[in-house]
């Protein structure tokens, strides 16, 4: 591997000398971070996950699976939105990847703070909604129910080194990765290499902040979704029930102006506010309809059918149950998931 050259980014060149100097100016993230914050009306996006749930039983999607769509996007369509700056210059990513963090117990055990896994996933730009909503799921148990990660392991046997040794073994791994020769195992196996962070602090009963940027790893974006409030006059609960979510975002402005910025988190909440109306989300709500070619129902099959004793349980069903949603998302509550279905806090 030469020098320069990074398994997960490709060097930008051609940049004009004021984006070339950037990075020397304003060393850290922390010292680049530029902050936006959104307010999100959710009446739409609450009724679409409503209908999206029952279209899809078995599927519990909420407004962190919109989020983490919507971020995607916003990746695909301003590229550079993906970029990170490393050792002074400018990179490209590859692929868009997201971290977030689980929840591993379900409660508070009081020891200092809840048992959390960070998992980070990588995202096809042209995954679908409801393949996305199904392999977070998938990860999400295999994370919290799957026994130490790839990262936990590395950081036991790092942090079983004396002090001095532990700094010494940080600084190395700096030097490599300003170099581009940190090996691509480290970065991929590393939550922090990531385009962005994602958090709900909804699982907590918070607001949304204001988060640093880490100067540790790639990630240039981190984006927060506050608990949902309910509006002025609008019902505490129920189908007619108004909320607001404010979305907090901070991001390195070395790797992109903030007029770009400012166009993906418009296209951001135009998705939050009204995912029907995106392309690659209409249509989803539509329950898939059932082929019935071949089938010879009888004479009498339509009355029998209507004139049958309706099975125990079938009306609750038929009332909005969404497929065995366990925790209020089929038992895999999770720091970026933690509301209900389509609209519950």
């Amino acid at each position: 591997m030469s020098v320069w050259r990074r398994p997960d980014g490709d060097l930008v060149r051609g940049l004009d000398f004021s984006r070339r100097a950037m990075p020397y100016m304003m060393k850290g993230r922390n010292e680049s971070v530029f902050y936006f914050d959104e307010n999100v009306q959710l009446p739409k996006a609450d009724a679409w996950l409503r209908a999206f749930n029952v279209a899809h039983p078995g599927m519990s999607a909420d407004i962190f699976h919109l989020a983490l769509w919507a971020v995607r996007d916003c990746m695909v369509r301003w590229p550079t939105m993906n970029r990170f700056v490393m050792g002074g210059r400018l990179y490209q990513r590859r692929e868009i990847t997201f971290t977030y963090a689980v929840k591993r117990r379900l409660k508070d055990t009081g020891s200092g703070g809840a048992d959390m896994a960070t998992v980070k996933r990588t995202f096809p730009p042209d995954e679908a909604f409801e393949d996305l909503v199904a392999a977070i799921a998938d990860q999400t148990r295999q994370e919290r129910f799957g026994g130490p990660t790839h990262t936990d392991r590395e950081l036991r046997v790092i942090l079983k080194l004396p002090g001095v040794l532990r700094r010494v073994f940080v600084a190395a791994m700096r030097v490599l990765d300003a170099y581009g020769v940190l090996p691509r195992k480290w970065i991929d196996g590393d939550p922090m290499y990531t385009s962005a962070f994602l958090a709900h602090m909804a699982s907590f009963g918070m607001p949304a902040g204001y988060h640093h940027l880490y100067e540790y790893g790639t990630a240039g974006v981190f984006v927060v979704l506050g608990r949902p409030t309910t509006d002025p006059g609008s019902p505490t609960s129920g189908p007619d029930r108004r909320r607001t979510m404010r979305v907090t975002f901070s991001f390195d402005e070395r790797t992109e102006d903030g007029m770009i910025a400012w166009r993906s988190i418009q296209h951001f909440k135009r998705i939050l506010e009204d995912p029907g109306a995106v392309a690659g989300l209409e249509g989803l709500t539509e329950a898939p309809e059932v082929s019935t070619t071949g089938v010879n129902p009888g004479p009498d099959s339509g009355s029998a059918a209507a004139d049958a004793p309706e099975p125990p349980g079938a009306r609750i069903a038929s009332n909005g149950h969404q497929g065995g949603a366990l925790d209020a998302s089929g038992g895999v509550r999770h720091d970026a998931a933690a509301g209900a279905a389509g609209g519950s806090e």
